[in-house]
């Protein structure tokens, strides 16, 4: 009888490149592996590489570095660039706070918190009705929300401070208070487009197996609807926070009194204002920065989570 016939043990490939099989070295990827290529090995593109981003560093962060560097410094140079504070001091914060800058800051959160509240309950509702309902003329309330992006503020300006001096219907006259710039705020052409293009894409599958289990209309939007959108809710917020925080026109026509101005408004007073310097009005532009540093720093995750998952939808 003779002995059977055992296979040879072949040695494990080792753990390196060379050992690993073709697939394996296609889908494992380098140590700095990324959409622009970089990699591990210094060389002219990987110094071009950083020589770019460097320059594109410097001509984003040259204006905050100045702006800061200007509100701490006690007589600012117009006519040449500072990054770093000379005679460094915080008299300018002080005169910008005697000229009410912090008051101006408060009436800006009020409405920039009170108008994002209201824009996306609105924007939202909008939108789960344009993406999962269907009714006559649907596309031309959808070209109405897109033409309001085609019109410049100074077009509506003079009709809306009509408007907003004799409500129609009920005759209220809201110049002067801040609901006269929350509620022409309160619903915006691009979140209503975005929240209904992401809304469309969520299976129709998931809507039917909650109605069968009783689910009405509020439910489903708050507890299946709205989950599924939060990354489409984060873009919403931040550009939306951003927005509402940069508008100029709509307060000034809005309010009656200078008290009634935002942070924006103020600083174009502060600006005109022969009694104080550049560095007042650099200090209170770094007042009316922060909070809009901190929104998108505490957002950025679900700005970035949204807009890749836009990009990549489909």
């Amino acid at each position: 009888m003779s002995a059977p016939v055992i296979d040879p043990v072949r040695p494990a490939a080792p753990d390196t490149p060379a050992g690993r099989t073709t697939k394996e070295r296609r889908t494992t990827p380098a140590r700095f592996d990324t959409a622009l290529g970089w990699n591990d090995k210094p060389g002219v593109a990987w110094s071009l590489r950083i020589l770019l981003c460097l320059i594109a560093l410097a001509v984003f962060a040259a204006p905050f570095l100045t702006i800061f560097s200007g509100a701490f410094t006690t007589n600012p140079s117009g006519s040449s660039l500072s990054f770093l504070p000379h005679d460094s001091t915080l008299s300018n914060f002080t005169v910008a706070g005697e000229r009410g800058i912090w008051d101006y800051l408060g009436n800006s959160l009020v409405i920039a918190g009170g108008g994002l509240l209201l824009q996306l309950v609105v924007c939202t509702l909008a939108a789960y009705a344009l993406a999962r309902h269907r009714f006559r003329g649907q596309a031309l309330i959808m070209m109405l929300f897109m033409m309001t992006l085609m019109l410049p503020e100074e077009v509506i300006a003079i009709p809306l401070s009509l408007v907003l001096g004799d409500v129609p219907v009920v005759h209220l006259d809201l110049k002067g208070t801040v609901w006269g710039v929350i509620l022409p705020l309160g619903a915006w052409g691009f979140s209503v487009m975005m929240l209904t293009e992401f809304m469309r894409d969520i299976p129709a599958e998931i809507e039917e197996a909650a109605r069968l289990d009783g689910v009405g209309e509020l439910r489903m939007l708050w507890q299946i609807i709205l989950p599924l959108c939060k990354p489409a809710l984060g873009v919403a917020g931040v550009l939306g926070f951003i927005m509402i925080w940069d508008q100029y026109l709509l307060p000034l026509i809005a309010s009656k009194d200078p008290t009634d101005y935002t942070v924006t408004v103020a600083l174009s007073i502060l600006r005109t204002d022969p009694e104080v310097g550049s560095g007042v009005v650099l200090a209170g532009a770094v007042i009316a920065l922060i909070p809009s540093l901190i929104v998108y720093l505490l957002l950025q995750r679900s700005l970035v989570t949204g807009i890749a998952a836009g990009a990549t939808k489909g």
